[in-house]
């Protein structure tokens, strides 16, 4: 291993939603048009767009001071090679930290929140003032980090997916999903909107959302929902839980493996029965993923490699 202040940081920053919309629509002029046209307050977005850069610059002066540095934009994350010593830092929101996350194999990640009135950072625990401080600990390997449990989606042709929050597999469009599902013994056939694959840290995010609506459609109509018994996972639980969304049962479908948890050396199989528009992504990112048509199957379980988040 190189000496601590030798270690290789890498800066993943992320488009703000400004930039986004001058990449649609050309001009900031035209972005506001479009913005203010719809009834909205475009100087949310400039506000957003200034103290995001504003940090951004403030985090490139502390590692220009450290010495070895590169910074990327989350969305060439699939195609960059991180290596094995690289210190790694992600300048918000939550989901950069996760996008960030399901990439590395045991690297430290600092979380950096950029607008701490504007976003929660539950993976956010710092600032970017904190930077200078906290790379020397981390590098010497003196700062307690937090480990976090991945999913991890493997083809039978052999490409693998990972996934710091969950997994959904199902249909691209707003069509069902046609499949056959097996875990713990049992095996059937399914059409359902798709299912959600949840690691720990997962299960206080979509999955939550998953139980919340299933728990107020059986309390009755009108009635909230009964989330006393609902528990989240650590982040480093050695578990996954899974979930069916909207499943229908007919003559060529059933409906009663609709979830279920998988322990550690558990896994669930999945194959598709879809002519086209069959996928799996991970963590909300439909652009990184794995197409699953008709033929492919994929065995899901835990992943061997795990996040590091620096606390």
């Amino acid at each position: 291993m190189p000496a601590a202040n030798d270690r290789k940081i890498v800066l993943v920053t992320r488009k703000t939603r400004l930039e986004d919309l001058v990449a649609r629509y050309l001009t900031a002029a035209q972005a506001r048009f479009y913005i203010e046209h719809l009834g909205a307050d475009f100087s949310d977005y400039e506000r957003e767009h200034e103290i995001y850069h504003a940090q951004r610059h403030a985090t490139v002066q502390v590692l220009e001071q450290w010495g070895r540095y590169q910074v990327i934009e989350r969305a060439f994350l699939p195609n960059f090679i991180f290596a094995p010593d690289d210190i790694v830092v992600a300048l918000g929101q939550d989901g950069v930290v996760a996008n960030t996350m399901k990439y590395l194999d045991d690297h430290p990640l600092i979380g950096l929140n950029p607008d701490p009135a504007r976003y929660d950072g539950i993976l956010l625990p710092f600032a970017p003032p904190d930077l200078a401080k906290l790379l020397p600990e981390v590098a010497a390997e003196k700062r307690d980090s937090q480990a976090v449990t991945m999913a991890e989606a493997r083809l039978s042709d052999g490409q693998v997916l990972h996934a710091v929050n969950d997994l959904f597999i199902g249909a691209r469009t707003h069509v069902s999903a046609i499949y056959e599902i097996a875990a713990g013994g049992a095996t059937e056939r399914q059409s359902s909107s798709g299912l959600i694959v949840s690691t720990g840290l997962g299960s206080t995010a979509w999955f939550k959302s998953i139980v919340t609506g299933s728990l107020a459609i059986a309390a009755g109509f009108g009635q909230p929902p009964a989330l006393a018994g609902y528990q989240a996972l650590p982040w480093d639980a050695a578990e996954l839980r899974f979930a069916v969304r909207e499943p229908f049962p007919s003559r060529h479908s059933q409906a009663s493996l609709v979830c279920g948890r998988l322990a550690s050396e558990e896994q669930l199989r999945v194959r598709s029965l879809m002519a086209e528009n069959g996928v799996i992504f991970s963590d909300g990112v439909e652009a990184d993923r794995l197409d699953f048509n008709a033929g492919a199957e994929v065995t899901i379980g835990i992943a061997k490699r795990r996040g590091r988040l620096i606390v």
